[in-house]
Formats: structure tokens, C-alpha cells, sequence
């Protein structure tokens, strides 16, 4: 690509310096990320689950360098920024999390989440202290790069049981003043705490479209103070809905109507641009 990774990693942090707030979508491929940019949009982001659906995979059941070469081939599908779901690091301690950053660097990614959840079902979280330990290190490896790397850090407290809002609150919090770069708690569950999280925090945050009854649209949103609104596995599910109506058609009841709606393949490729 003629774009360098630093030029990428200065357009990224220009999107959220920026007045207004913009949509960062989630490829699962090559085609798809290309379409994407076709159609316009200024980023892209990998999706945890969708890079492991799209490998026959759970979402959690990649391993760190699966996702970087996931990650790497949406980098270079095309000239736009990239940023990664690198889930909780791929290890429990600072360091690794650290080593997991500068690894996205190499990836070509200008970006990364990376969040507090364990993988263990008994104990989903990590402890207060240990999530801030993890981000503080990612931050600050993060900072030694030769270019401005964004850190997004996620709070997980609403996606498991006895979710607190105060607790996601208090952890984004402290996630800021560790060093993180963008603040992000999936599952809020309405526009009134989406727009309390938003007052509490200083730096830019990230809202997850993608839940059902739990997404806003883009006006809503960024009238609650939403800078960066990302879109998980909703654009990879809507395109296996398609898929499955499709085949339901096809293996039902022997009709093809689903042709009618479909876009041709030179439609697909001019928005490829190839």
C-alpha cells in the first residue's frame, strides 16, 4: 500500500481529535474490508467474534498470532487505518499485554482494544487493581512506538451478571488515567447511561452497536457525547442472515427469488475498486 503505517496511525488519531463523530465498521475479510472502504469509511476494526466465525471458530478461541495474521490481512487490504480486537491481551500479566501491543505494531495495525475480562467463567474480570496494571503497560508500550498508536480500553462489568454502571464507570475512569486513548464499556443499556459515561470521562469514547434494544442510531449517540461508534459482529451476522435466506429458499422450496435482491458481482468488485 502507498499509505505508511505512521501516516495511517496520524489519520486515525485525526478522526478523534476531530469535531463530530464517526462510525469505525468491522470486516471479517478481504472482500469486506475492501467493500467498506469503497463505500467511504475513514477506519476499520477487526471483530474478536467475527475473525473466529469466519474461521469456523468461538469468539476467545484464537490464539495471539491468529489474530495478528487476521489482523495483518485486513491492514493490508487496504490504505485505511486499522485498529484490532485483541480481546484481554492474550495473557493475564502487564508484560504480556505490553508485548501484545507491540506486536499489533508490527501487524501494521495504529490501533487495539484491550479489555478486562479473563476468560474465566468463575471470575470474568480481572480485580480492580490488575485491569489498571494491564492497561498502564499497554499504555505505556503503546507510547514508546514511533507513531501514535491509539489504545482502547473496555470495561466488561454490564456484560455479566450483576452488572453496575458506577463499577463501568469507575474502571473507564481509571482506565483513562492509566493512559488509555479511548474509553469503551459494551452493553450500556440505554441512552441515559451511555450519555453518564460519556460526562464522567474526558477522552473519547467508543459506543458498541450491535446488541438488540441495547443500539442507537448515529444522531442519538452522538448527542449523548459519543465520539467512535463501532459495530462488533452485527455487519458479519447481517451478511450470514442473507446467506441463510438464501439457502432456506434455495433448499425449501426450489426458488431463486433471493437473485432478485442480489448485488452483481462487478457491482461488488467496482466497490472493491479492483
Amino acid at each position: 500500500m502507498s499509505v505508511t503505517q505512521k501516516e495511517k496511525a496520524t489519520r486515525f488519531r485525526t478522526l478523534h481529535d476531530r469535531p463530530g463523530i464517526f462510525v469505525i465498521p468491522n470486516p471479517w475479510d478481504v472482500a469486506s474490508a475492501r467493500i467498506l472502504a469503497g463505500l467511504g469509511f475513514e477506519a476499520l476494526a477487526t471483530s474478536s467474534a467475527a475473525s473466529a466465525c469466519a474461521l469456523g471458530r468461538r469468539d476467545g478461541e484464537l490464539t495471539r498470532n491468529e489474530a495478528l495474521s487476521h489482523a495483518r490481512m485486513i491492514v493490508n487490504a487496504t490504505d485505511l487505518p486499522v485498529s484490532a480486537d485483541l480481546e484481554s491481551g492474550f495473557g493475564n500479566e502487564p508484560d504480556i499485554v505490553a508485548e501484545t501491543i507491540r506486536l499489533a505494531a508490527d501487524a501494521g495495525l495504529v490501533g487495539c482494544t484491550i479489555e478486562d475480562t479473563t476468560g474465566n467463567h468463575d471470575r470474568p474480570l480481572y480485580d480492580f487493581n490488575l485491569a489498571v496494571e494491564r492497561i498502564t503497560a499497554a499504555a505505556l508500550a503503546a507510547r514508546s512506538l514511533s507513531f501514535p498508536f491509539v489504545l482502547t480500553a473496555r470495561a466488561h462489568n454490564l456484560m455479566y451478571a450483576n452488572p453496575s454502571l458506577d463499577e463501568t464507570i469507575k474502571r473507564l475512569q481509571a482506565f483513562e488515567r492509566a493512559g488509555a486513548d479511548v474509553l469503551f464499556a459494551p452493553g450500556l443499556p440505554d441512552l441515559d447511561a451511555v450519555r453518564a459515561t460519556c460526562t464522567a470521562l474526558s477522552k473519547p469514547v467508543n459506543f458498541m452497536v450491535g446488541i438488540k434494544g441495547k443500539s442507537f442510531s448515529v444522531a442519538e449517540l452522538a448527542s449523548a457525547g459519543v465520539k467512535r461508534i463501532s459495530l462488533a459482529t452485527s455487519l458479519y451476522r447481517a451478511a450470514m442472515t442473507g446467506f441463510l435466506e438464501a439457502v432456506s429458499e434455495v433448499r425449501n422450496s426450489g426458488q431463486f427469488l433471493f437473485l432478485d435482491r442480489c448485488a452483481s458481482t462487478q457491482e461488488l468488485l467496482n466497490m472493491m475498486r479492483i
